[in-house]
């Protein structure tokens, strides 16, 4: 029910589901491979074929992977024992803190694994790699293989081969970020984006190009977020949330352009009217600048045209006013979800939050009053307010038919339930009832 945003969506094992590499050369075969490879790719004749390039691309990638070892992301230290049992590690292992976060590093002669707590390999980071830029190499001898294959007999494996690149870069990004190098991280994200939009492959990876513009954005590199956030839209990412236009609103209105921010907000909440962000920085924009919110009104007014039978629009209206401090109107759109939609919960949530949140502010002002009277009193409203929060969730667990929002409002409830349990039976009973599903499910 509560929803809360991460920033970056990175993974932790960013290669989850990776396994053994079927084959690690030394640092000498590779780089006979690819002197070998490159000759005949110098070579006029031989570079008229298909296969010189292909050759190439594959030894350049193969030395380009052999440095890693035969390690793969959530392998455990058992399973690179095995895999790697002629490969010993070079002096004694070291406990580090990467980013915050405690791991066992073991070196190797051309790399060292980094195991988390659970002893699960979490990151790889190559120190001697065998080829300088062989992954631009290989992409570079791809991009000569589809030019010359004429009869497109190839085609698979160049756009597969491009693909491999573009997620190497990624991967590479993930681990630059779990390094907290967030400008290189930025750089490989960027790069695997350019990559992916190579022909034949030419499959746009936004996600990364949203993350390259969150590195810049997460450094203070506005100018550079801002023009990468743009490329986003351009390609028609636009985040969770519609959150590309978030960012592009805070950075221009940080550039000191307030109303080409606005417009941000206003392009987002037309495409996105359910995020929080896009309303409450909308909502903020108004106030600050004096400027009437019936505005707010007018783009939710648009959108209900559009989906006049979409109820989530009502929950919309229903936050602003709440955001605004009419809780009357606040409630009357809630209310009016359910005409709409009966079985949209969110405008019942919606209302029983209302309250739930005036519940914490008296809560919280009751903490800091040391007068007992005016204490007393302030309990007495908190008491009616967390009651009134109990018909809402109700209803809305009623109408719920999502099993996980249900168990979060029967915890909800439960806790409510529990603050009154010797007033009556029926108290203690809704408890039970609520406790129960939250213990056991539904």
């Amino acid at each position: 029910m509560k929803r809360i945003m991460l920033a970056v969506a990175l993974l932790a094992s960013f290669v989850a589901g990776a396994q053994p590499k079927s084959s690690v050369k030394s640092e000498e075969a590779c780089i006979a491979a690819v002197n070998k490879a490159q000759a005949a790719a110098d070579d006029a004749k031989k570079a008229t074929k298909v296969k010189t390039w292909m050759t190439l691309a594959s030894a350049c990638m193969e030395a380009y992977t052999s440095p890693q070892g035969a390690g793969w992301i959530g392998a455990s230290e058992q399973d690179i024992k095995l895999v790697m049992s002629n490969v010993k590690p070079v002096g004694k292992k070291e406990q580090v803190s990467i980013n915050g976060t405690p791991m066992t590093k073991v070196h190797y002669p051309t790399a060292n694994y980094y195991y988390n707590d659970q002893g699960v390999l979490a990151m790889i980071e190559v120190t001697k790699p065998y080829v300088e830029n062989a992954l631009d190499r290989a992409l570079d001898a791809y991009v000569h293989a589809y030019a010359v294959d004429a009869k497109k007999t190839k085609l698979a494996d160049i756009t597969s081969g491009i693909q491999k690149i573009s997620q190497s870069y990624v991967e590479e990004a993930y681990n630059a970020y779990g390094f907290g190098d967030q400008v290189k991280a930025g750089e490989k994200f960027e790069r695997a984006f350019r990559v992916s939009l190579t022909e034949p492959y030419a499959s746009p990876d936004t996600a990364s190009l949203y993350n390259a513009a969150l590195m810049a954005y997460m450094k203070e590199d506005l100018d550079r977020a801002k023009e990468l956030f743009s490329t986003c839209l351009e390609y028609g990412y636009e985040a969770k949330d519609g959150d590309v236009y978030s960012k592009l609103a805070d950075i221009t209105t940080r550039q000191g352009d307030a109303e080409g921010g606005k417009n941000y907000l206003e392009q987002g909440f037309i495409k996105h009217p359910q995020a929080q962000g896009i309303l409450v920085g909308l909502i903020n924009y108004y106030l600050t600048n004096g400027e009437n919110t019936d505005r707010l009104f007018e783009l939710l007014d648009v959108a209900k045209k559009n989906e006049p039978n979409n109820a989530s629009l009502y929950y919309v209206e229903g936050n602003i006013y709440a955001e605004l401090g009419n809780d009357e109107k606040a409630v009357e759109a809630y209310r009016k979800c359910f005409d709409v939609d009966p079985k949209y919960a969110y405008g019942f949530i919606g209302e029983g939050l209302l309250h739930y949140k005036k519940a914490s502010d008296i809560s919280e002002k009751a903490q800091n009053e040391m007068d007992d009277n005016k204490y007393m009193a302030l309990v007495k409203d908190f008491n009616a307010e967390m009651k009134a929060c109990i018909e809402p969730f109700e209803k809305a667990f009623e109408v719920s038919e999502d099993k996980d929002l249900k168990t979060n409002l029967a915890d909800y409830l439960k806790s409510i339930y529990y603050r009154f349990v010797d007033e009556g039976e029926e108290y203690k009973a809704a408890y039970d009832k609520y406790n129960k599903i939250v213990k056991e499910g539904l």
